[in-house]
């Protein structure tokens, strides 16, 4: 029998162990609350410490959002990113993480709200100046999405450094974020890059049941999706509209930042969601669509929030408080052109039957495409 090494135990090890509060910094993290009613060792205002405790939290949980979104920033940027392989499991997997903990800050609100509007009052007087608006990380998050600053609501509220804006250092960061390549431009051209309209697919194509004249298969799918779509609609529907929005958007002009191409291609995954080689690329989309709509209730809870506390009150940082938040809850989102993409959708039963070839490539069955 071979002799074997024997196991060194770890606490005879010349190596100093890991220690919980040392690895994390808990007592550098505990001794970074500093409320403004403290004086001489008495907490005046009882509920200035959750204010402060959980408005540390949301920062955290900003850096580890931004962390992510970097990360996903990097691997799309990639020329050679494989759409169906590890590259975009991992992006899904870190924008669904994205979605679950926007979800956390939400419900941190719950317990922001057992704060009254009188303990607010106890120390919101020391807050003049400051606000939730000045929160760098946050703007950098808006910022890396995708959001725009001529999209935003009041955006003369933004990047200044007079009394409510940000300090210098502060407004360089946000200025250096919104230079840098945005997810919402890395998905867009990752979708106008998608090669579903390459005529090797189509050259076969027989499903214009109803006589459409031949062409590129780009065009003669389009050309029947559109009739389709026109029949899915129904009485109610403002179809004069509908269809003239239907042609902007994926024939003409795009919506948005986004192009006609590269929404032909979303549409196109979502329709075809359940072929195998679309089921990472609609999680995608689908988890954009969530990170929006998370980002979206959580201004919203924060509108509600204010109007519980100070009602149509300024805000501390000088905002119309109230009217500001409503605003920026109707307007600052980012990926809203690709979730008006489900107005355009019709049943499953109604798809046109797509080329065996491409069908093929789709479901892994002949050479990647």
């Amino acid at each position: 029998m071979r002799d074997t090494p024997a196991m060194e135990c770890p606490f005879n090890s010349s190596k100093t162990p890991a220690y919980y509060g040392s690895y994390l910094a808990v007592e550098k993290l505990l001794g970074l609350q500093a409320p403004v009613s403290l004086v001489e060792g008495k907490l005046h205002a009882h509920d200035e410490m959750l204010f402060i405790i959980v408005h540390q939290t949301y920062e955290l949980w900003f850096k580890q959002i931004l962390h992510e979104l970097n990360a996903c920033c990097e691997v799309l940027q990639q020329p050679s990113a494989d759409d169906n392989g590890p590259d975009m499991n991992v992006v899904v997997h870190r924008l669904k993480r994205i979605v679950e903990i926007w979800k956390v800050l939400n419900h941190q609100v719950d317990v922001l709200e057992t704060m009254t509007p009188l303990d607010f009052l106890d120390f919101r007087s020391s807050l003049e100046g400051a606000s939730g608006f000045q929160s760098t990380q946050f703007r950098q998050i808006e910022a890396t999405l995708g959001l725009r600053m001529e999209n935003r609501f009041r955006p003369d509220y933004y990047k200044h450094t007079e009394m409510g804006g940000f300090n210098e250092d502060d407004y360089r960061t946000i200025v250096e974020a919104e230079k840098t390549t945005t997810l919402l431009q890395l998905v867009e051209q990752w979708l106008a890059r998608m090669p579903f309209f390459e005529e090797s697919f189509w050259q076969d194509w027989d499903d214009s049941s109803d006589g459409e004249s031949a062409g590129a298969g780009q065009s003669r799918f389009w050309s029947r999706y559109r009739k389709l779509y026109e029949a899915s609609l129904s009485e109610r529907d403002e179809k004069e509209d509908l269809l003239a929005k239907f042609d902007e958007t994926f024939s003409k002009t795009g919506a948005g930042d986004f192009s006609a191409v590269s929404l032909r291609a979303a549409l196109f995954i979502m329709l075809y969601r359940d072929e195998p080689l679309f089921r990472l690329p609609f999680a995608l989309l689908n988890s954009l669509i969530e990170i929006d709509e998370q980002l979206g209730n959580f201004r919203y809870r924060h509108l509600q929030m204010v109007r519980r506390m100070i009602g149509t009150r300024i805000g501390t940082g000088g905002s119309s408080g109230e009217q500001y938040l409503q605003g920026a809850v109707n307007k600052n989102y980012v990926f809203k052109d690709l979730a008006s993409i489900i107005t355009y959708l019709i049943e499953r039963r109604s798809l046109p039957q797509l080329p065996k070839r491409l069908h093929e490539a789709l479901r892994f069955s002949s050479a990647k495409m």
